[in-house]
């Protein structure tokens, strides 16, 4: 076990960061422009150096009119190529890691450069930064006389080329210092296990024996894995296991819908909860104070950052603007320039922002993450507190959901159609609906407006998931295990028609 010296020696290391934070925190704009431009210096010999002539560029105005907004689908022939062996491609330095990628769109993987640079200074930075938040709000901390249970993705390293891809987790824990194995639990081979159901026995058999102070994970598959160790265990909850448990550092999909299931099973009152904000692109932001719900924006991990305001996107009167022109609460597409050579790259999640002194955000949903059928303008972050709530009112618990438009015809308007997979049932599903319905449109004028009198919409229609019905369609398409998540919303009917089809079929 650590001994105390270890726990005083990390925390005043951590700390040290604060004055580095309060930088950025008094120079926004200016830490970003100086940022943007190391970025563009430094790949200046590349090929797109060449191509777009950064030698010449010298303001950001030069930057935004000479390089264009990408997708992957843009960059994927240049990220192709560096898998193959060509570098200083897109990035000077070499690039031998990708981040293997699917997200919840697109069943085509994604390969995601990850530079020596985005793991020193973005990644690893980013973890350390946490934790020094953390420690920095929390002075009487001991996390560090144990240690953190942590739950990644599933899959191994491949070599390709000479060049090796994997799940982001997996690619940190090849990568992370050594002390940082000493102060987690499972082990690395363990972690690095692909398969979901031997992978969970693993966990379990090493870590119940362990002081474990701190959970790192995805809530969902967190919450599966926690509850399955209380059933193995038999304890009433996690306290009963692990007296010494302080914090859960959490991100990937929004807290809210698992909320109270967590404060069932960790029901101290002083246990806290740290959000971050990450993905394979890079770091963006964490949570800095105790019991709050925003993000700081962390402007230092080498991501330019642009902002695409959601009510232009994909129109013809599209406009992308920096840092120092968003407003709050307007819903943002997000666009980064990394140190992995990713420029002016759409990363495909939305944002909005909760204060600007300093720049705190909350993760709104995914560009192709929300339903817009009729106007109504449905975000993720709508439907998930609307569904937190509603479990509240009625006592119920969700496992997961998803929801696609009922499209209109001749005489039918349209309507949202929602699958529930619940753990707890509330007494009256039409009373849930009601609410539900209600709550949705208390959170979103849009939604509101084309609900009033049934006008364009109907009331949302909801089927019950029979057991497992989701974990059995993330099975069917390769996706168990920690990095993957439910598509929440989709303007098309696609996953929810190959629910509806698999909920008929009884598990075997």
């Amino acid at each position: 076990m650590p001994f105390p010296i270890i726990n005083s020696i990390a925390s005043w290391v951590l700390k040290q960061r604060i004055h580095q934070i309060e930088l950025f925190l008094k120079y926004p704009h200016e830490v970003q422009e100086e940022l943007m431009m190391n970025l563009i210096r430094s790949a200046e010999e590349t090929v797109i150096g060449q191509k777009y002539d950064f030698g010449s560029i010298k303001s950001y105005q030069t930057f935004a009119e000479r390089i264009p907004v990408s997708t992957y689908e843009d960059l994927e022939p240049m990220i192709e190529l560096t898998r193959k062996g060509a570098q200083n491609v897109f990035w000077n330095t070499p690039i031998k890691w990708f981040a293997k990628s699917s997200g919840t769109t697109n069943a085509k993987s994604k390969f995601i450069p990850v530079s020596n640079e985005a793991l020193e200074d973005c990644h690893f930075k980013g973890s350390k930064d946490l934790l020094c938040m953390y420690l920095n709000n929390n002075e009487n901390s001991d996390m560090f006389l144990g240690k953190s249970l942590r739950l990644g993705g599933s899959s191994k390293i491949y070599e390709n080329n000479n060049t090796y891809f994997g799940d982001l987790s997996a690619i940190l824990i090849e990568n992370m210092p050594i002390w940082a194995e000493f102060s987690s639990t499972p082990s690395n081979k363990i972690s690095l296990m692909s398969e979901w159901e031997t992978k969970l026995t693993a966990i379990i058999n090493e870590t119940k024996a362990e002081n474990v102070t701190s959970f790192a994970g995805v809530p969902s598959w967190m919450l599966v894995l926690l509850n399955r160790i209380l059933t193995e265990t038999g304890k009433e909850n996690l306290f009963d296991l692990w007296p010494n448990l302080e914090v859960y550092f959490h991100g990937g999909v929004n807290f809210e819908p698992y909320r109270e299931q967590y404060q069932k099973i960790l029901p101290q009152n002083n246990f806290k909860y740290y959000e971050i904000y990450n993905a394979s692109e890079g770091f963006f932001a964490i949570q800095d104070l105790n019991y709050s719900n925003d993000l700081l924006l962390m402007l230092d991990y080498g991501i330019f950052y642009e902002f695409i305001p959601m009510d232009t996107f994909g129109t013809p009167n599209q406009k992308i603007i920096r840092l120092a022109d968003v407003e709050l609460f307007k819903n943002y597409a997000l666009v980064i320039t990394t140190n992995s050579g990713l420029w002016r790259y759409m990363i495909g999640d939305t944002i909005r922002f909760t204060s600007l002194e300093p720049y705190r955000i909350r993760v709104s949903g995914r560009t192709k993450h929300h339903i817009n059928v009729f106007g109504e303008e449905l975000m993720v972050e709508n439907t998930d507190r609307a569904i937190a709530k509603t479990c509240q009112i009625t006592r119920s618990e969700v496992i997961d959901y998803t929801v696609a438009p009922i499209f209109m015809k001749v005489k039918e308007k349209g309507a949202h159609e929602w699958m529930i997979e619940f753990k707890t049932q509330p007494e009256d599903i039409d009373t849930f609906t009601k609410i539900l319905d209600e709550t949705l449109q208390s959170l979103n004028s849009d939604y509101e407006a084309k609900r009033y009198n049934n006008m364009t919409l109907n009331q949302l229609k909801i089927n019950v998931a029979r057991p497992s019905l989701f974990y059995d369609w993330l099975a069917a398409n390769n996706k168990l295990g920690g990095q993957h998540k439910i598509p929440r919303l989709s303007n098309q009917r696609d996953y929810l028609e190959q629910l509806k089809d698999m909920q008929v079929k009884v598990k075997n």
